[in-house]
């Protein structure tokens, strides 16, 4: 198949401009929109009875999770895990306008944010925590649909027919050959387009820019799609399925989301470029993802050995 059928990626990372590189991202609004759809849903278990969690506190629950749970957990977890080098530079650490977020990180921190609130407010710590994994995949959907408004975290080359060229591969260091390669050819459309972050802009407006990353960049797996689905709907289908239509005591959920997604991470990842350097034969996702099912398991054993129920499914 010729390249020329493919679709080449000229998204815009932002919503607006106020200026060249200022406004409201994509990636931001996909944070607004898990926050309002999680305090929708945790709002609704909580009336149910489904969640220990008064509903008056949802509000203060869901903020604090998102701000120390999900940013900083997240973000603290992407360098860690991905990208050290960021010590070297502590203020890259607050730009988190700019993308780089691990959801292994963004767990972590959910596990020990719930840890402290239950004991704080004396709620049942597999409960709430429960209610939260419920909710989660819709912020994983959000945020995977963001990672492919910014063109980033692509698939390795293929040739399927749904494939996709993502122009933001020649910003990789590795790519060297290959961004030069396009800066000469951009050069001779416009002699000002000699970088590849210019290259990358000219895109969204600029046929024969198009032309000349079509003939430079690989077709892709839109793999950030596949993790939207599959992270996303897929696993909140799931999780809702068993909240509202069997009877699991308290934990199940939260090892269910735990060793599903990482099932689910394991598989995608296949398809997915490796952003970091490889731990043997497998991307950094997939090795932090064997962990995952390992603790979800145990949590879904310790559910079952001392089982506790949320109001609503208790034994009248």
């Amino acid at each position: 198949m010729n390249n020329l059928a493919y679709y080449l990626h000229n998204l815009d990372p932002f919503i607006f401009r106020i200026t060249e590189s200022f406004g409201p991202r994509w990636y931001g609004m996909a944070y607004v929109l898990a926050f309002l759809c999680g305090y929708a849903l945790l709002t609704w278990l909580s009336r149910q009875g489904y969640a220990d969690l008064p509903q008056a506190q949802v509000s203060d629950f869901i903020t604090w999770a998102a701000l120390f749970g999900v940013m900083v957990g997240g973000r603290l977890g992407y360098v860690l895990f991905y990208k050290p080098e960021m010590l070297r530079d502590p203020l890259s650490i607050l730009r988190v306008w700019e993308g780089g977020m691990s959801s292994h990180g963004g767990m972590i921190g959910l596990v020990l944010f719930t840890l402290y609130y239950s004991r704080k407010h004396h709620i049942g710590w597999t409960n709430l925590g429960d209610n939260l994994c419920v909710t989660a995949p819709i912020g994983l959907f959000f945020g995977r649909c963001a990672n492919f408004i910014n063109g980033e975290l692509y698939g390795r080359p293929t040739n399927v027919p749904w494939a996709m060229q993502f122009p933001k591969e020649l910003l990789e260091p590795g790519n060297t050959a290959q961004a030069d390669h396009a800066i000469s050819l951009a050069e001779q459309i416009n002699p000002a387009i000699n970088s590849t972050d210019l290259i990358v802009e000219a895109t969204r407006n600029n046929p024969q820019m198009e032309e000349v990353l079509r003939a430079v960049l690989p077709p892709r797996h839109p793999s950030q799609l596949y993790e939207a689905f599959l992270e996303g709907v897929v696993l909140f289908l799931i999780l809702w399925f068993v909240r509202t239509r069997m009877r699991q005591p308290n934990g199940v959920i939260t090892g269910l989301f735990l060793s599903v997604y990482a099932i689910l991470r394991i598989v995608v990842e296949t398809f997915r470029e490796p952003d970091s350097p490889m731990i043997g034969m497998f991307t950094r996702g997939q090795f932090f993802s064997f962990f995952l099912v390992a603790l979800g398991f145990g949590f879904i054993v310790a559910a079952k050995l001392r089982p506790t129920y949320p109001i609503k499914l208790q034994r009248r």
